[in-house]
């Protein structure tokens, strides 16, 4: 027998095994496009997988996860951003595609050139964001893109910057030492730190949003108590005669929730090794049997209450506090962030979130603004805004039960509702994964 032919033979095995096997069925389900998964098993498999499905904007309304053994399975059940199953092939391809690559480096674009980014950690404040960009824009920095989050009193910022005259990378170190320095003289109590990415918030897609919960998690967010009434319900409790560690999340649905949740769990060392998602209404139910990286469930109060914190925070992170103003402009000027946000300040708004991007020649900001008490905004105050800024370049978005409206200037408030929870039971996961997986027949 030939020696090389077998090893030969061997390796394409193993390379078989690792790497996933991805079926896509539009026939079995009629509201939803099902989106089968399985593979070795692997640390960061499931996130991995969820992360490719969020980077390609689409919502996952059912899943059934199992990776008990050697073997991982999920079927999730995903539907495009406007609630329908999946017809465009581009979008069914980059998913076979990247599901069934074996490296992780195919989920983040490459190839980009190089661009300075900026962590920024600390205190939240009304004007907090116009004093940071009138920073930037005083040492000749274009902000190129950037996302923020505030949540419990405190920031988390990602700015991706760039030379004024050049639109390079940033390379002089002492004007690096500058930045650092005088932003954290605007943030009390700031965390900086400076380095050279090729990615960036829009190509890195849900990279960066992983980076954010990390700077809010390192920052400690979860802990000082919740800035306002929260509509997330987390439940932790261990299933004595299987060693797992059952987590049961009860919230409001919308985009990125199974992505913050898998996210947050992988990056505190937990491994999901079962778990069910499902979405009635307007309310998302997930349920988790999970262990530490140990292989040991969650063993004292302290940790089972952390555990809680941090998944409530991780969720509530992202709820889309305020009124939403989108800012575009075809000319990136030096300055325009700067100028846009002073407005905001001297009319008394607070951002509560922040996503800034460029393409070409167009400026595409959006912002989530509160007054600086963290209530809505009133009608005549929106109005002076959009005035000073120009109505032409700011929009004025309400968002909905996860549908978004365009306000006009004067128009008329709706008043939103939000349906009652419903409840997933204990125990549900083991009776719908273990056995089904994979054989599902019907949506139910």
């Amino acid at each position: 027998m030939d020696w090389t032919a077998s090893l030969d033979e061997y390796q394409k095995l193993v390379i078989r095994m690792n790497t996933p096997r991805v079926v896509i069925d539009n026939a079995v389900c009629a509201t939803a496009t099902l989106v089968k998964v399985d593979s070795a098993r692997k640390d960061g498999i499931l996130l991995e997988a969820v992360q490719v499905l969020t980077d390609l904007d689409l919502s996952i309304k059912k899943a059934y996860i199992s990776s008990d053994g050697r073997w991982f399975m999920d079927v999730f059940h995903v539907t495009d951003q406007y609630g329908e199953k999946l017809a465009d092939e581009r979008v069914i391809s980059d998913i076979e595609r990247s599901l069934g690559a074996s490296d992780e480096a195919a989920v983040v674009s490459a190839g980009m050139d190089p661009i300075t980014t900026l962590e920024l950690t600390g205190g939240d404040r009304p004007g907090l964001l116009s004093e940071v960009f009138a920073v930037l824009s005083d040492l000749h920095c274009i902000v190129a893109e950037a996302k923020l989050w505030t949540h419990n009193g405190r920031i988390a910022a990602l700015i991706f910057v760039k030379e004024e005259d050049s639109g390079l990378r940033i390379e002089d170190s002492e004007k690096i030492r500058r930045i650092e320095a005088r932003l954290r003289n605007v943030v009390r109590g700031a965390t900086t730190a400076v380095s050279s990415s090729s990615i960036t918030a829009s190509s890195g897609g849900t990279y960066v949003d992983r980076r954010l919960h990390q700077m809010m998690f390192a920052d400690r967010d979860y802990e000082r108590g919740n800035s306002g009434v929260s509509e997330t319900s987390v439940s932790v409790q261990n299933w004595t005669e299987r060693g797992y560690s059952i987590v049961n999340v009860q919230c409001r649905d919308r985009p990125k929730l199974l992505f913050d949740v898998i996210c947050t769990l992988t990056d505190m060392e937990y491994v999901v090794f079962h778990g069910t998602i499902d979405t009635t209404g307007d309310r998302a139910c997930q349920e988790f049997c999970i262990r530490h990286s140990d292989g040991s469930p969650i063993s004292s109060e302290a940790e089972r209450q952390r555990v809680i914190q941090c998944l409530q925070a991780a969720i509530d992170r992202r709820a889309s506090e305020g009124l939403r103003l989108e800012l575009c402009a075809t000319n990136d000027r030096s300055g325009l962030l700067a100028e846009a946000t002073r407005t905001f300040r001297e009319n008394g708004l607070s951002v509560t979130r922040a996503e800034v991007s460029t393409k070409g020649d167009m400026a595409l900001n959006m912002f989530y603004v509160t007054d600086a008490a963290g209530h809505p905004t009133d009608r005549k105050t929106i109005d002076a805004v959009i005035e000073r800024v120009g109505a032409g370049r700011l929009k004025v978005y309400e968002d909905r039960s996860n549908h978004t409206k365009h306000i006009q200037p004067n128009s008329a408030q709706e008043e939103s509702s939000i349906a009652s929870a419903g409840l997933l039971y204990l125990g549900s996961l083991v009776r719908k994964n273990l056995y089904n997986l994979g054989l599902i027949r019907s949506c139910s």
